[in-house]
């Protein structure tokens, strides 16, 4: 498909874009990246332009700024009111994203997320719309917060994809459903075990980001060679990710009240 030279890039374009760019590690954004790829043939765009276009959007990216990596400088107005609009709203870009995904192929987004038959027999309404927009959410989470640690485990750098869990730090149950299920900041990369001791309150990470070990777990039975691979985290820093640093609010949650003295 030839490139659309000169064709301004509209809001539903853009959108794409910046839902891409979430799940796109920093070094990653790249003419020769798949997705890239993919979605510049959906645009009927050339990969170096969506390339551009990501690294546009980067540029209003707080957690680039913070690493001072500038992004390109020269986005346009759109780029930085899509930014505005969507950085701490995760729900309804996933969501809206997707939408515009359903359109563009025309394949209804209910097979395009692979929804449930149950779910897609019910008439069109509220817990119809509610099951779809959280079956779309989790899934966003997820792969931003994979992405965000290259698809490795943040405690111990695993990247067997099938034992891997985007885990909340917050609980999900407890979250906002808003401003943070589906907000990558509130989430980390782990393994299937980490990620269940985690979510028990065995372990927590500081605010420095370095892993605490309960005294629960500690002085919990186990053979020798079992206690000194978990304990030999404790006290070490996590691998941080590229993009989407854990907020320090939600830490200090996990900390408070999940997280066993």
């Amino acid at each position: 498909m030839l490139e659309r030279t000169g064709v301004k890039w509209s809001r539903e374009e853009t959108i794409l874009a910046f839902e891409l760019y979430c799940r796109t590690p920093f070094s990653k954004i790249s003419k020769s990246n798949r997705e890239i790829i993919e979605l510049a043939e959906l645009l009927g765009r050339t990969p170096s332009s969506v390339g551009l276009k990501l690294a546009n959007l980067a540029h209003h990216d707080p957690e680039i700024k913070r690493k001072e990596l500038s992004g390109m400088p020269h986005g346009s107005k759109l780029d930085e009111e899509i930014c505005n609009e969507f950085y701490n709203n995760w729900e309804e870009l996933s969501l809206e994203a997707q939408k515009i995904l359903s359109m563009k192929k025309g394949i209804p987004i209910e097979r395009m997320i692979g929804i449930n038959d149950e779910i897609v027999k019910l008439p069109p309404g509220r817990y119809r719309d509610a099951q779809i927009k959280q079956r779309v959410g989790q899934s966003f989470f997820r792969r931003v917060v994979l992405s965000a640690y290259s698809n490795r485990c943040c405690i111990t750098k695993m990247a067997e994809p099938s034992l891997l869990i985007a885990s909340h730090i917050k609980p999900w149950n407890v979250s906002d459903e808003k401003k943070e299920r589906t907000n990558p900041r509130n989430g980390l990369c782990l393994n299937v075990f980490h990620d269940k001791v985690f979510d028990k309150g065995f372990i927590t990470i500081n605010r420095n980001y370095e892993m605490v070990i309960s005294s629960h777990l500690k002085k919990a039975e186990m053979d020798k060679e079992t206690k000194v691979w978990i304990m030999k985290y404790d006290g070490k820093k996590i691998n941080l990710p590229d993009k989407f640093l854990p907020d320090k609010q939600f830490i200090g949650y996990h900390n408070d009240v999940v997280f066993l003295h």
